[in-house]
């Protein structure tokens, strides 16, 4: 068994609490003054194959659901599967993608009297601009969800876009601290550019590899691969935070690689942003979705409107 790593991680790929990275090597805002205050606190998810359950924060796992609340279906008439026969006019059941509870993510804020998260999303892509899954999302108190809660499986889509089809993952929300990618402004991101690849040649590693993240989080900096495209709220006009990202890639190498993830070395050390995961855990990575090949699914609220609206955004 690959040291670091328990029975229960082999089998079930659920790390306990969060996992253990390698600090940034170097400091970011003394390198590049421009940068000062552009850090961003983020919960890195490091979703990993396992069996979670409605009690368990998790992507793709079972939801803690309300009796009283029918499971949510889509109906609606433009969903379809790419190169496949038409979908036809019956509903189609939405599927879990995310479950948070407070206690896991003390980093996410949640609105009063809730401490439970929930994403699920119609596993078809749909019109209306974005041509992905559409998602639909819930606050709610665990208190008052569990004294009625559903005992039984919810319903299965009939069809789905595998795209968009999660296996089920424990996850290990993990604190970080990130610095912007692609939402550095056009300008800054030129004045930098050659001051990054200076340090890359002369350190080995690049500013986005070991400073910018491009994974399943919450909070941070959306894991854009196209240019930003931050929502504005509809009802207010305010500018929307950024929720969480639900991405295709998981970091199977480099400086965000968990530690206790990393290849066991027979030599001398390799720096973090060289480091290789064993190949032994390698398999439970991530939660099988494409997602465009390497986009991602990035949910926004907006916390000045009393019923914190959200909106999404997704590339590929």
């Amino acid at each position: 068994m690959p040291s670091g790593h328990t029975q229960q991680d082999t089998e079930y790929g659920r790390p306990a609490g969060p996992r253990p990275l390698a600090p940034m090597p170097f400091d970011v805002e003394a390198t590049f003054p421009e940068l000062t205050g552009t850090a961003r606190e983020v919960t890195l998810l490091y979703p990993r194959a396992g069996q979670p359950g409605p009690h368990d924060s998790s992507i793709g796992g079972p939801l803690l659901w309300p009796a009283d609340e029918p499971w949510p279906m889509c109906t609606e008439a433009d969903h379809y599967k790419p190169l496949a026969a038409p979908v036809g006019p019956e509903p189609v059941a939405m599927l879990p993608v995310l479950q948070l509870y407070a206690r896991d993510v003390p980093g996410l804020v949640f609105p009063l009297g809730t401490d439970l998260l929930q994403i699920l999303w119609c596993p078809l892509v749909h019109h209306g601009g974005q041509y992905a899954a559409k998602p639909r999302l819930h606050w709610r108190s665990t208190v008052l969800t569990a004294e009625g809660a559903v005992a039984e499986d919810p319903p299965r889509p009939h069809t789905v876009e595998e795209d968009y089809l999660p296996r089920p993952c424990t996850v290990s929300p993990t604190p970080a601290v990130e610095y912007p990618n692609w939402d550095l402004p056009d300008e800054l991101s030129e004045l930098l550019r050659e001051r990054f690849e200076v340090m890359e040649e002369e350190r080995g590693y690049d500013y986005c590899e070991v400073a910018t993240t491009q994974q399943s989080k919450v909070g941070g900096y959306p894991g854009w691969t196209q240019p930003p495209d931050w929502p504005d709220c509809t009802g207010c006009g305010t500018h929307m935070d950024h929720l969480l990202s639900v991405t295709a890639s998981e970091p199977g190498r480099g400086r965000w690689l968990p530690l206790d993830d990393r290849a066991r070395q027979g030599g001398p050390a390799v720096p973090s942003w060289q480091a290789e995961a064993d190949p032994d855990v390698l398999d439970v990575f991530g939660h099988g979705m494409d997602l465009g090949d390497l986009g991602g699914m990035y949910f926004f609220v907006c916390r000045a409107c009393p019923d914190t609206p959200y909106t999404h955004r997704y590339d590929c």
